[in-house]
């Protein structure tokens, strides 16, 4: 909501509720039936009656749409819920129905502020606003001078959010900077480099067709070419009128043994000299919006920043040499040398540490809130355990004994277990997982294990179950799918605690599961759940013990920035009797002898993944590619061969994937689809076509999908060449090591942060300023600085609590401070 200046249009007066018309805001509400994946209380109770009054002094009316009165034209789904869960208030996108909202419903305004204000009700609220000083910042990047309509959607794109605010250009940051420092004589200038020149106009040049216009200007020590491509010739010549003096500041090449500057950057006179800035931060563009456009934007953002209080210690400061936060902004924007825009500038590195200590601070108070109620203590014997590895089939490896300790001892501890289980591909998490729910059991309680899709949550299913019944573990599957009395049957088995291990999907944290004693959640892949997801699994049970599993090993760096100071155990062997896999890398042009030596393999009873490659960001045209080779295939080995890809129904895609577990297809042409979790101990063989156009970690991943049984096995990278750098770096490190930990951190050092962990589509947080590959020292003094924050002043109630809280608002984490009011 926001509020509007009073024109004489009409508005909505709420009438009949327990307030009167003069304080028609207080009990507004809004809600949202059957989305998002969590179910709460109307925060704001509902509507009464509402009728059209006359215009008061202030209005209130959604974001984007038309006041009453006006034509209602039909508004983007841009307003948010605000929910009651068990974690404080948070806020579900109209949108979607799986994904956090990108905007707040504007309460911040004074009207709403005093109307909440009077009532005791809404007191909660009052912290968790958005304070009224950072209200320029998150305004539509459209109420700046110059930016209509039209460039909102171009810079949604470039910068990453629809629609547009003021803060997401202010953290738009240069990415380097034109030195126009240098005035030389044109006898002095480098070729290659940028310049500043002061030249005479002797002639202009028009071009014919599509020649270009060329312009000849000189000084007293030489001559420079100025050519301009498509430009009408009016406006080259009304730039660089004849006999005139002008400054030209850009590129300048040789070209045919002249010196050659083919459309300058800057055009001034003697006038605009004086307001050329001598260094020029250069941004990343994007179609429909040039460097001009940006460069204005900026400054008229900059206008809106204001000075805020700082939130940094003393010392710190004085030690790092940071200037403040909105100092170290303006600076960035304008710097006054090249250097002030490297990522290892002091400029930089305290705008960073800003977000990365935001950050920490978020994730110290989310850990905070799961840790404040004490946990319980688990005490079993081990009888369970003991039973469970008599059916194995395999011996347990010394790391998987090592992290069995480990997860068992928090479990047996009074206070709350918050640990991370990563291992590489095939190295037995999921058994580990079951051990240690054995030790809750065993206890008397219940576990639960949930996975991102309901392929592995049945394929969990199906691996537990012997072992399970070895032990008289009950155990039991839980999806999406499930419905009628045999889920009423199984919740209420659950309720009474008649089962003591339950598997699922996303399914598990519905409002209507609800366990008679849940001990231990576990959640695997946990890079495919946000945090909200994974807490609300741990919070259907009184002060549960959470462990996350991951089989994306994640480098150290970003254990510290994503996980914090969470307890970590590794797996990094793999059971005994796994086989080492060939990896080879094949030319594409030898595809034929490729399907011919995978149609021999067939031949034998193996089956064969072929993976069909990663053409852009777009399922359609990635989709359209497998359908292509699939359709090549299928012509050579009938109906042996299926088709898997990210836009089936989930029923199709299962039903698929079961024929080709089964045996009754042995070739399964598929997308990344099948990168995670999916296991066919059959499958040994494994193409991937294009492999230069994949990530390392998501290459390894996909060889992890074969090797799973006794039987050597295969893996085939296909690339088209010629090859540039960074692809063959990464085909020869997958054809060197199997090693998931070297290979996540070889791909860091590759990709960055971001594109490893994937953060954009995983619900991790990215960062627009922070690269913690670059900045870890920050990052560890950040979290440190959390740690002492959290141990000094948890309520963040002295002032720098206070400024810390503006910080926490600034970087987008106001769950942190709702967790902070919802004690």
């Amino acid at each position: 909501m926001e509020v509007a200046e009073p024109p004489q249009e009409r508005r909505v007066v709420k009438r009949g509720g327990l307030f009167g018309a003069g304080n028609p805001v207080v009990e507004i509400g809004i809600w949202n039936f059957e989305q998002g994946l969590e179910r709460g209380h109307a925060l704001l109770v509902e509507l009464r009656g509402f009728s059209v009054g006359e215009a008061a002094q202030e209005q209130i009316h959604f974001t984007r749409t038309a006041m009453p009165g006006a034509k209602a034209q039909p508004p983007p789904a841009d307003v948010e819920i605000l929910v009651r869960t068990r974690f404080g208030h948070r806020r579900i996108n109209a949108t979607s129905p799986d994904a956090p909202g990108a905007l707040d419903i504007a309460l911040e305004n004074a009207f709403v502020r005093r109307a909440l204000a009077r009532n005791p009700r809404f007191s909660h609220l009052r912290e968790t606003m958005r304070p009224i000083v950072l209200n320029p910042l998150f305004a539509a990047l459209n109420t700046l001078s110059g930016i209509g309509p039209k460039l909102m959607a171009p810079f949604g794109h470039l910068l990453e959010h629809a629609p547009p605010r003021v803060i997401d250009l202010l953290f738009h940051l240069p990415y380097s900077a034109l030195d126009r420092r240098a005035r030389p004589k044109l006898k002095d200038v480098v070729p290659s480099g940028i310049a500043t020149v002061q030249v005479t106009v002797e002639r202009h040049q028009p071009g014919r067709g599509r020649a270009p216009h060329r312009i000849v200007a000189s000084d007293d020590t030489g001559t420079l070419e100025i050519v301009y491509f498509h430009l009408p010739r009016e406006r080259v010549e009304k730039m660089l009128p004849l006999n005139e003096t002008r400054y030209v500041s850009g590129r300048v090449d040789l070209y045919d043994g002249r010196l050659q500057m083919v459309h300058p950057d800057r055009v001034v006179d003697e006038r605009g000299l004086a307001q050329l800035p001598l260094v020029e931060p250069v941004y990343s563009l994007t179609e429909g919006i040039g460097a001009g456009i940006v460069r204005r934007a900026v400054t008229g953002a900059l206008a809106k920043l204001p000075e805020l209080p700082e939130w940094l210690d003393a010392a710190f400061l004085s030690q790092r040499q940071f200037l403040s936060f909105s100092t170290a902004l303006r600076r960035i924007h304008a710097p006054e040398n090249p250097g002030d825009v490297l990522p290892e500038s002091p400029l930089r590195g305290r705008l960073a540490y800003d977000e990365l200590l935001s950050h920490q601070l978020a994730l110290a108070l989310v850990r905070g809130r799961i840790r404040r109620e004490a946990g319980r203590a688990n005490i079993g014997t081990g009888e369970l355990r003991k039973k469970i590895e008599a059916a194995l089939p395999f011996s347990l490896t010394g790391a998987q004994r090592g992290a069995i300790e480990e997860i068992v001892r928090d479990l047996s501890s009074e206070q709350r277990m918050l640990r991370l289980l990563q291992g590489d591909v095939g190295a037995g998490k999921t058994l580990v997982a079951l051990m240690a729910a054995a030790h809750v059991i065993e206890a008397g309680r219940q576990a639960a294990l949930m996975a991102p899709t309901e392929i592995l949550a049945r394929q969990h299913y199906e691996r537990l179950s012997p072992l399970a019944a070895a032990a008289s573990i009950r155990l039991a599957l839980l999806t999406g799918r499930d419905r009628g009395r045999e889920r009423e049957r199984l919740l209420e088995e659950l309720h009474e605690g008649k089962i003591d291990l339950l598997v699922g999907t996303h399914a598990l944290f519905q409002e209507d599961v609800e366990f008679h004693d849940l001990a231990f959640a576990i959640v695997d892949e946990q890079h495919r759940f946000g945090v909200h997801q994974r807490l609300a699994l741990a919070e259907k049970g009184e002060a549960a013990d959470l462990l996350v599993m991951t089989a994306t090993p994640i480098p150290r760096t970003l254990v510290l920035t994503y996980f914090g100071d969470m307890e970590v155990s590794e797996l990094r062997s793999k059971p005994a009797g796994r086989q080492p896999i060939d990896t080879r890398t094949i030319s594409l042009g030898r595809i034929e002898e490729v399907v011919e030596a995978v149609g021999r393999v067939v031949e034998s009873g193996a089956r064969a993944y072929w993976i069909c490659p990663l053409i852009e960001e777009s399922e359609v045209v990635d989709l359209a590619a497998a359908e292509e080779r699939y359709e090549f295939l299928r012509k050579r080995f009938g109906k042996r061969v299926g088709l898997v890809h990210g836009r089936m129904k989930g029923r199709d895609r299962d039903e698929a994937m079961e024929r080709f577990a089964e045996g009754e297809t042995q070739i399964l042409v598929a997308t990344t689809v099948i990168e995670v979790g999916v296991d066919v101990p059959e499958a040994t063989i494994m193409v991937v076509e294009q492999a230069e156009r994949f990530g390392l970690a998501q290459l390894h991943q996909l060889r992890g999908r074969v090797g799973r049984g006794t039987v050597q096995s295969t893996c085939l990278l296909l690339y088209k060449g010629p090859l540039g750098q960074a692809a063959k770096h990464r085909l020869s490190t997958l054809r060197e090591t199997e090693d998931g930990f070297r290979i996540a951190e070889e791909d860091l050092a590759l990709r960055g942060e971001g594109e490893v962990l994937g953060t954009r589509q995983s619900g991790l947080p990215g960062f627009k300023i922070a690269r913690p590959e670059l900045h870890r020292d920050l990052l560890e003094a950040a979290r440190k600085d959390a740690a002492l924050i959290i141990t000094r002043d948890a309520s963040l109630s002295s002032e720098r609590g206070k400024a810390l809280r503006l910080l926490l608002h600034l970087f987008e984490r106001e769950e942190a401070v709702r967790l902070i009011e919802a004690g």
